[in-house]
C-alpha cells in the first residue's frame, strides 16, 4: 500500500497532466479550484479520474469541505 505522501504525489502529478499546469506550481496544501483554475464540474471529472486511477469510491460526503491536495491524499488513502 502506497505511503500518504506517495498518494499525494500521485494526485498532484495526475491534476497537473490532466489539467496541462506545470507540476512545480502545486503545492499540497494549496486550493486546488484557485492552483488549477478549475470548477464544481472540473473538479468532478478529476475526483472520477482518481477514483479510476486509485481504484476506490469516495462518496460525496465525504468530500464536503476538502479544497486542497493534502486533504484529498488523506481522504484517497482512508480508502485504499
Amino acid at each position: 500500500m502506497p505511503t500518504t505522501d506517495q498518494t499525494l504525489d500521485e494526485i498532484m502529478n495526475l491534476a497537473a497532466a490532466h489539467f496541462k499546469v506545470p507540476r512545480e506550481k502545486l503545492r499540497p496544501d494549496d486550493d486546488f479550484f484557485k492552483t488549477l483554475g478549475i470548477d464544481s464540474l472540473q473538479t468532478l471529472d478529476l475526483l472520477t479520474k482518481l477514483e479510476n486511477h486509485f481504484h476506490v469510491e469516495l462518496p460525496d460526503y465525504e468530500l464536503q469541505g476538502v479544497s486542497d491536495f493534502r486533504m484529498l491524499a488523506d481522504k484517497i488513502q482512508a480508502r485504499l
